[in-house]
């Protein structure tokens, strides 16, 4: 009997150490599969996900670079990601396991993406640049742009509102939302209004929108970056002396057409409060989100006694620069002449 008994303990014994080396080589083996390198690209790969998009969509993008492709989605499904796939953006890195690409994926562990933008002319073609490097559509992001409680907030309005903008390389999380995108830009044209520049500026007489207006002016009058400063210069003699700015590239923002070649009297007419030939001192607002480097050039405005600016006749883009209109006049009819030789007549 006592035989039996034992024989009876000894085949329990044997069976649970099969069903605990069973157990053992099950967690193994899962614990091998959690972990293990999966992702073996050279390369790293970027997962942009939205609200919305499934699993099979999201992994779609990674199959062809997995050691294992069936193992990331049993892993995945194992971890229930599919209730739990958060929006943003996700870089998977050489040798990344499947449990490590799932936990980032469930845990929202996202990479910042670098937001870049200059030479813009219009908050459109702001709103569309920025569109194609962050989640929001460009028409959200127009409509932060003109956030009547952002713009009571600064002191701006529809018209000086581009002046909040600033150029540069922004890192932002690529699906924030437009008040935290906007949060970023306050916050860099804060910093870039300093001490050392709001005194710049005061010393100019001028507001740090003043800047920028004056400044998107001289951007638009050429790309000539060591005439900034001149062109500036002159543009603060008409201003103290009171005379009509008549700034060629404002009569192009009331037109809506910069491919203008030639300023005709008719279009000096325009019924605009951007008509620097019929209003006196600055446009309401900047003709372009100016850049760093112009602003620079407008606060460091060159001494001069200029008044008159003239394109020069070898259309190299630079200019002659006078005192008197007498001086101006030779200049602009050697300019007309040169146009009229290669048939500009608009």
């Amino acid at each position: 009997m006592r035989e039996k008994r034992t024989d009876k303990k000894v085949v329990a014994g044997v069976l649970g150490l099969c069903v605990l080396a069973a157990v053992l080589a099950a967690g193994g083996y899962l614990y091998r599969m959690l972990s293990r390198p999966n992702y073996v690209a050279a390369r790293s790969h970027t997962l942009q996900v939205y609200p919305g998009d499934g699993l099979d969509k999201v992994l779609d993008g990674l199959k062809d670079s997995l050691a294992r492709p069936g193992e990331l989605v049993r892993v995945a499904r194992l971890m229930k990601l599919e209730g739990e796939l958060r929006s943003g953006n996700y870089v998977v890195r050489p040798g990344m396991s499947s449990r490590s690409i799932v936990n980032m994926l469930r845990n929202g562990l996202q990479t910042p993406v670098k937001v870049r933008f200059n030479n813009v002319r219009t908050l459109e073609q702001l709103a569309g640049l920025l569109s194609r490097q962050v989640m929001l559509d460009s028409l959200s992001l127009l409509e932060a742009f003109h956030s009547q409680a952002l713009m009571d907030s600064m002191g701006f309005n529809a018209q000086t509102i581009p002046a909040l903008f600033i150029p540069d390389t922004y890192e932002v999380w690529w699906n924030a939302s437009s008040e935290r995108l906007m949060k970023t830009f306050v916050r860099a044209y804060q910093r870039f209004w300093n001490d050392d520049r709001l005194a710049a500026a005061a010393r100019l007489s001028l507001s740090p929108v003043e800047v920028s207006i004056l400044a998107s002016i001289v951007e638009e009058e050429t790309n000539r970056t060591d005439e900034w400063p001149v062109i500036a210069g002159l543009y603060l003699n008409r201003m103290r002396r009171n005379m009509y700015l008549q700034a060629c590239p404002t009569i192009k923002y009331a037109l809506n057409d910069f491919g203008l070649q030639r300023i005709l009297k008719v279009h000096t007419q325009v019924e605009s409060d951007y008509n620097t030939y019929t209003h006196l001192g600055l446009p309401p607002g900047p003709i372009r989100i100016p850049s760093v480097a112009v602003l620079e050039a407008v606060l460091n405005a060159e001494d001069n006694n200029y008044l008159y600016m003239c394109a020069k006749d070898d259309f190299s883009g630079s200019h002659y620069f006078s005192s008197t209109l007498a001086q101006h006049n030779r200049y602009a009819e050697r300019y007309h002449q040169a146009l009229n030789r290669r048939r500009i007549y608009h």
